[in-house]
């Protein structure tokens, strides 16, 4: 028997995936497209930690992924989406073992974040290191601030 521990956080997710599925099965009804509903958005178990930064030049997406092999990791840009998914496995019980706590989330992971337009879509890259997965997502010369010097009369 595996322990499983309540997070209320889960549970938010799942009355979101609830609505969801209620919105889209109303839209198809009804003849409305599918707004682009992601089945790996509806099978997440938990979502990793991010940290969102940006300085002069670029964007910094960073996702806490311990325990996640480079693998195992996906990361995808489309029409100003970046989607990071995959799947943290569970390791296995022995029979000489059992488990007393388990607070860890396992299953299947997947994080979106919309991006300014203004991206060099071709730059985008991903390092992973030490369980931290870096996207840096270089901004196009027009999103970039311009100083202007004002003169003064």
């Amino acid at each position: 028997m595996s322990i499983v521990r309540w997070n209320p956080a889960r549970e938010l997710l799942n009355i979101e995936r609830e609505f969801n599925k209620l919105f889209n099965a109303f839209g198809k009804r009804f003849g409305v497209s599918d707004s682009g509903a992601d089945s790996e958005y509806e099978n997440a178990v938990w979502m990793p930690l991010t940290d969102i930064k940006e300085d002069k030049d670029n964007y910094f997406v960073m996702l806490d992924l311990p325990g996640v092999s480079k693998e195992d990791v996906k990361v995808s840009y489309a029409d100003g989406q970046l989607s990071i998914s995959g799947e943290r496995k569970q390791e296995k019980e022995t029979k000489d073992s059992k488990y007393h706590r388990v607070e860890r989330a396992y299953g299947k992971y997947y994080r979106s974040f919309t991006l300014p337009q203004q991206v060099k879509e071709d730059k985008i890259e991903a390092e992973f290191k030490d369980g931290q997965l870096t996207v840096t997502v270089p901004k196009a010369e027009e999103a970039k601030p311009k100083e202007l010097e004002i003169k003064i009369k």
